[in-house]
């Protein structure tokens, strides 16, 4: 750090702590805006309201100086969020000592509230994390993932979900949905109301989804050797191939959500490349095929890392689903972690239940070659945005060759794909493409009800897609309400002839094997 930078840095803090010092002897110090600090019994102190600027002026200074560092920008990236967990972690409100409300709640509660604290943490260390919701609320088949449907066709990576449609009249090309393996699909059908896939068969579309099997340690049919090729070609293809001769259309339309974005792009290349034409149109959500920018998630990947999980998967094995669960809870601290360790054991409060929440704990394992060759060939190295680079299932991948048309989204506060990498898309592919700006983050700007037209989306009605990403922002139109009614509109005019509902599922070459939504996606990691 430059001297007079530092120097810059100390006499400002100085300048804030004598008027924050002189605002508290006057009493005229209010309490921060900070959430927080924001509780009555906060305010209500003093002593605490001081306590709360005084960490946050220290706050801001150590990450200013974390900011001023002279060294290279990967490494400054790792300084400021190393950084970033330790003042988030040292935050007064995050002990009970330091805690007004957490010592009010103890006192009125005649110390139930501690005893009650210390169980939640007992609790959550046998599940090995923290509880975010009221995991007794839910099961899935019971009140999440309830949309009536059955599993017509599985093999050792996925089970193929179809669903009953929801009129008499559909249209005759049906919709796959390819979601990510490092989650369960039913974050796009977790209650009616809040139902993707309900939603798109009330739009008259024939709906498949890839249910992604939980692979565990124990497995002995070679789940645990499953790589990149393996989950495009007995994946992607293969549920491509059976939504295909189900519907026994030609084309079918195919959606990707975010790593089943990455996943179904790469599985489309490849077809490409075998002079094959599965698909009519692609839709992508929150998806990186560009991984030049992947915002925090850069600090986890250098070559030494990924060398390590080579080394590590070279005969074969699975990554447990609560290091993936971990690292992207410490993405957002306060709101993942640290939230939750003052309701839950300072003041022994037992947490709402909240279906998203659910969803986000019933996290996944992952074969660990399938893990490896993912970490160095997008995030480290950048490979599939390069013609040619990169080959899978023996051919070579060419995002270029993917002319069909394609509906891309963004959420505009995501922090695992920053929306301006997601609009990259658009410079990769090259059939007619439309992208659609939503509001949020990651999960809940993909997760916006039509019916209840909440937040909002930039579009612009010319399709044009500059180069740059800012300035397509600058020229789009805000629109409020849900996104999802702009993708029906646009999905439709791909859906081919409107045509009967078949009574049954499946077809005589794929029967029903099971009702949906199957045994794949109740298994847990363990």
């Amino acid at each position: 750090m430059a001297p007079e930078k530092l120097l810059e840095i100390q006499q400002e803090f100085t300048r804030e702590w004598a008027g924050l010092w002189q605002a508290a002897s006057q009493g005229t110090l209010e309490a921060p805006s900070d959430q927080r600090f924001a509780g009555e019994a906060w305010s209500a102190s003093p002593a605490h309201v001081f306590l709360a600027h005084a960490y946050l002026l220290s706050a801001r200074t150590l990450l200013k100086m974390a900011d001023s560092i002279e060294a290279p920008e990967h490494m400054l990236n790792r300084l400021r969020f190393a950084t970033m967990q330790w003042v988030d972690a040292m935050a007064p409100s995050n002990f009970l000592a330091l805690n007004p409300e957490a010592q009010r709640r103890l006192i009125e509660s005649g110390g139930e509230s501690l005893q009650q604290g210390v169980a939640n943490l007992l609790s959550d260390l046998r599940k090995g994390r923290i509880s975010h919701t009221d995991e007794t609320s839910f099961e899935v088949g019971r009140n999440l993932a309830t949309t009536e449907g059955a599993v017509v066709f599985e093999n050792r990576l996925f089970q193929l979900i179809q669903y009953r449609p929801a009129g008499p009249r559909v249209y005759a090309r049906p919709l796959l949905i390819v979601p990510p393996c490092i989650n369960k699909f039913y974050i796009l059908d977790l209650q009616p109301h809040n139902s993707f896939v309900r939603f798109a068969l009330e739009q008259g579309l024939q709906v498949f989804m890839v249910s992604w099997r939980n692979p565990l340690a124990a497995d002995d049919d070679g789940i645990q050797h499953a790589d990149w090729d393996a989950y495009l070609e007995e994946g992607v293809l293969e549920a491509i191939s059976v939504a295909s001769a189900i519907s026994r259309q030609k084309q079918i339309n195919a959606l990707g959500f975010c790593v089943g974005g990455t996943l179904l792009a790469s599985a489309l290349a490849v077809a490409k490349a075998r002079g094959e034409d599965p698909v009519a149109s692609l839709t992508l959500l929150t998806t990186l095929l560009d991984f030049t920018d992947t915002g925090v998630l850069d600090v986890f990947i250098d070559e030494a890392q990924v060398l390590l999980r080579e080394q590590q998967f070279a005969a074969g094995g699975v990554l447990a689903a609560r290091e993936l669960a971990t690292t992207f809870a410490f993405l957002r601290p306060n709101d993942l972690v640290w939230n939750y360790v003052v309701n839950n054991y300072l003041k022994g409060q037992a947490p709402s239940a909240f279906d998203l929440l659910y969803w986000n704990a019933d996290s996944t394992n992952l074969p660990g070659p399938f893990y490896a060759w993912y970490l160095r060939n997008t995030y480290l190295e950048n490979n599939l945005r390069v013609s040619g680079k990169v080959r899978a299932c023996g051919v070579a991948l060419d995002f270029s060759s993917l002319d069909m048309p394609a509906y891309v989204y963004g959420s505009r506060e995501d922090h695992i794909v920053p929306w301006a990498s997601a609009y990259a898309s658009t410079t990769l592919l090259r059939g007619p493409m439309r992208f659609v700006l939503g509001a949020s983050g990651h999960i809940a700007g993909v997760i916006n009800p039509a019916a209840r037209n909440r937040r909002s989306y930039w579009v612009r009605e010319d399709d044009h897609l500059p180069a740059d990403a800012a300035a397509w922002a600058g020229a789009a139109q805000e629109v409020p309400g849900s996104w999802w009614n702009d993708w029906a509109r646009w999905i439709k005019s791909h859906g081919g002839r409107l045509a009967k509902a078949k009574d049954t599922l499946g077809s005589p070459d794929h029967p029903a094997i099971e009702p949906a939504p199957g045994r794949y996606v109740k298994v847990r990691a363990v």
